[in-house]
Formats: C-alpha cells, sequence, structure tokens
C-alpha cells in the first residue's frame, strides 16, 4: 500500500498544478507560501514586460524571414491593459505601413506579438522556422511583429494585407504556474469583426507546455484544412491526431 505522501508526491511529479502542498498548522507551509509569492510576481512582471521586437525581428532574419513592426491604437502599456479595444486596432500609422507592403505570395498572413505576455515571445522564432518547413510558400512575407496587441489585431492585418487566412501568435495571459506560454490563433476570412467563435487556437507552446514541433504539427494541420475548407472556428474540429487522418492531408480528402 502506497502511503498517501508518498502518492501526492508521486503526482506533483507529473504536474505543475499546485497539489499536495502540505500545511503548518491551519495554515500552508512557509515555502508554498513564498512559491506562490514568486509565482504571482513573475505573473505580474509578464503582464508589464515590454517587448524586444528587435531581437525577434534579429531571430527571424537568422531563418531568412523578413519582419515588419507595426503598433495596435494601444500608444503604451498602461493604455493596452486598460483598454482591450485599442488593442485589436491598428494604429493609422501601421496601417499604412501594411497597406504601402508590395503584394506577397502566400495565403497565410503571419503575425507574432506581445499580447499579455513578452516573455513569451522567446518561443517564437523555434515555431515560426517549424510552420515555416512545414508550411512553406504558404507564409506571406514578411512576418508581421506587433507591439500592444490582442488576438483580433490580427483580423485587421490579414484583411489589410489581403491574406486568406491570418495566423498571430502572442502570449497567453500568465498563469501561477507559467507566465510565458505562447497561443496560437488561425482565422479564415481575417476582418475587423470576426469573433473568437471563428477562431482556432493552439495554446500553451513552451518548453514545458506544447513544444514548437509539435506545435506547428497541429497548426500545420488546421492552416492546410481551414484553406481546403474555408471556413475556421467551431465549424473546423482539431482532428490531427486522429490516427486515421496522419496519413491524408486535408486536401486530399
Amino acid at each position: 500500500m502506497i502511503e498517501p505522501e508518498a502518492a501526492w508526491a508521486r503526482l506533483r511529479r507529473l504536474t505543475p498544478a499546485r497539489i499536495a502542498l502540505g500545511r503548518a498548522g491551519h495554515a500552508l507551509p512557509t515555502r508554498e507560501v513564498l512559491a506562490f509569492a514568486l509565482a504571482h510576481a513573475r505573473a505580474r512582471d509578464a503582464v508589464a514586460a515590454a517587448a524586444d521586437l528587435g531581437a525577434l525581428e534579429a531571430a527571424l532574419a537568422g531563418y531568412g524571414l523578413a519582419a515588419v513592426t507595426v503598433e495596435s491604437a494601444a500608444p503604451d502599456r498602461p493604455t493596452y491593459l486598460a483598454r482591450p479595444d485599442l488593442g485589436r486596432r491598428l494604429s493609422d500609422v501601421s496601417r499604412a505601413r501594411l497597406a504601402g507592403l508590395p503584394p506577397a505570395p502566400g495565403a497565410l498572413a503571419l503575425v507574432v506579438a506581445d499580447g499579455l505576455s513578452a516573455p513569451a515571445l522567446a518561443h517564437a522564432p523555434a515555431l515560426v522556422a517549424a510552420l515555416r518547413e512545414r508550411l512553406g510558400q504558404r507564409l506571406r512575407s514578411p512576418v508581421v511583429l506587433a507591439r500592444q496587441a490582442r488576438v483580433a489585431l490580427g483580423d485587421e492585418v490579414g484583411e489589410v494585407l489581403g491574406a486568406e487566412a491570418v495566423l498571430i501568435l502572442l502570449g497567453e495571459r500568465p498563469g501561477l504556474s507559467a507566465p510565458d506560454s505562447l497561443g496560437a490563433y488561425l482565422t479564415f476570412g481575417p476582418r475587423p469583426g470576426r469573433t473568437d467563435a471563428e477562431r482556432n487556437c493552439v495554446s500553451n507552446i513552451r518548453p514545458g507546455g506544447l513544444p514548437p514541433d509539435e506545435a506547428a504539427y497541429r497548426i500545420a494541420w488546421l492552416v492546410e484544412a481551414a484553406l481546403t475548407r474555408r471556413l475556421t472556428g467551431v465549424a473546423l474540429k482539431d482532428a490531427s491526431d486522429e490516427p486515421a487522418r496522419l496519413a491524408t492531408p486535408p486536401g486530399a480528402r
């Protein structure tokens, strides 16, 4: 028979969730109180941090990918946090910048944005490289790097670029076990006013969650399915892990 403490210890090794914290009298042990405070501080820091888009652009250049930087209508971080609506729209200058780009081949506009966790952008270069390998010419160039962005900013970017679909990678709202989680949101037929029900999401992309290579496989499957069926969202189910479909690309059915 396994002792309760040993059983809980085994479970704790399988998850970063806060389980089996123990107790000191009627309270938590000091180590757990301090660990919670540290995790909370890391989450707050991730939300407030400024994204280094210059470093991200340099990393993408190492993979042979050009980039253009844009900003949302939120002029600074405090405004961005207080006004989510402004983070969903391009600034006038940024919209004009994108509108001035020459036409580029490819059906998919790719946006990489800070979102609510700038540290999550550390995982973006590896994910973009894996996506490029899987999607090839479907990816439009240049990659759009966005500051003070919400998910829906991708809709306006995709519309201005005339893309069939848009994929936005951005930092997710930090949790107490993962302050650096990257999320990927795919929308077919992007335009302002699209709802979250019209998107597909692959979340928790990070070394301690969904590894970039596996995330790229799932995202690429969704992209191919979306462009074949001409839809995303609740009508498009992620069947990338179904054995009967693994060997058959969406466009072949």
